[in-house]
């Protein structure tokens, strides 16, 4: 153990270094920004709850035209005008509102919710999520039942998956772009989507490269939706749909790039190995595997790889979010070579690899 390590601790932890370090000159910022920090995390939850009353009572969108009296939302959404007061007021500290001499209007982080609109269908999901981790440490032993457990087709009852789908195509967008901003889809010939949902990413595809041809493949009633879909797009003629589950059906072959948009962390080591070997299986030589999901260790973005998304996938009870490093051992196993890394503008959204046959 460093012992320079073993002092610093022993120092931050002690009361009257705290009270000395706020008032003295130099350390004064530190030590403020410390104690916000420490504040923030105390009370996070109550600033997610913050942000999905805002959601549930559709504040974004009601103010979204130009300043809305607060009286008049309190009226809109049936809430007594003093609790209306509140909560604008804390939405304003968050900066997802600002309230100037009683009108309300969007402030920077409200105005961005209403370009994503995935986030507000997440910050709906988390009732289920924010249900499960009520209790955390009996999460960590396995003593909960989670809801999260049932409302993943492949880890639940059969009949969620409409909400499953809904959710993935509500949040798809903005993942979407991502991938496709860094990554060029129109040099290839025919894409596979695995897990591809509602194939709202394949239609996605589908718009930067027209002469793309489209293939999806996930359970069977799942693939309905996307048939679906590809029909109202009018890309019938371009889209083949396969339902089946790779644990137990092999893979659709023919194409030369394979996508795995936000599916492998959704796995534990050996059921992921197993979908990677079985990708390796249904490629020919020189065609690429595209894997899009946020991973752990991202410069900006750790507590959103380690926290979040570990007790999510804890709560989903299966899968795990993994290092850049640890997805390419799994990819060598499976029998892939050159892994590469390929930037994207938001990391925190999602991270790229590409790995070659």
């Amino acid at each position: 153990m460093n012992p320079l390590l073993t002092w610093r601790d022993r120092l931050l932890s002690d009361n009257r270094f705290q009270r000395w370090s706020a008032r003295f000159l130099l350390t004064r910022p530190v030590a403020r920004r410390e104690a916000r920090a420490l504040f923030d995390i105390t009370a996070g939850f109550v600033y997610s709850q913050v942000l999905a009353a805002c959601v549930e009572l559709d504040l974004f969108e009601r103010v979204a035209k130009g300043p809305v009296r607060v009286g008049a939302l309190a009226l809109f959404c049936e809430v007594p005008e003093p609790a209306m007061q509140m909560l604008i007021d804390a939405a304003d500290s968050l900066r997802l509102l600002k309230s100037r001499r009683g009108a309300v209007r969007l402030g920077a982080l409200g105005a961005a919710m209403r370009g994503n609109p995935g986030v507000a269908a997440m910050v709906a999901h988390h009732r289920l999520f924010y249900a499960d981790i009520a209790d955390p440490v009996a999460l960590l032993r396995g003593e909960v039942t989670t809801q999260l457990g049932g409302f993943w087709p492949y880890r639940g009852e059969a009949g969620r998956s409409s909400a499953y789908s809904a959710l993935m195509a509500a949040s798809q967008p903005m993942i979407a772009h991502e991938i496709l901003d860094a990554y060029d889809v129109s040099k290839h010939r025919v894409i596979l989507d695995i897990g591809g949902g509602d194939g709202s990413f394949l239609q996605h595809a589908a718009a930067r490269a027209p002469a793309l041809a489209l293939q999806l493949f996930d359970l069977p009633e799942v693939v309905a939706e996307a048939q679906a879909r590809f029909g109202r797009a009018g890309l019938t003629a371009r889209a083949t749909v396969f339902g089946g589950d790779f644990k137990t059906d092999p893979l659709p072959h023919g194409a030369d790039l394979v996508t795995l948009v936000r599916v492998l962390h959704d796995h534990d080591d050996a059921v992921a190995l197993q979908l990677l070997s079985a990708v390796r299986a249904a490629l020919h030589p020189h065609a690429k595997l595209l894997l899009a999901e946020p991973m752990a260790g991202t410069k900006g973005a750790e507590p959103a790889g380690a926290a979040y998304f570990g007790f999510y996938l804890q709560a989903m009870g299966t899968g795990r979010i993994r290092r850049p490093e640890q997805i390419a051992g799994l990819l060598a196993q499976a029998g892939f070579s050159r892994v590469r890394r390929i930037p994207t503008s938001q990391p925190i959204l999602t991270s790229l690899l590409t790995a070659e046959v």
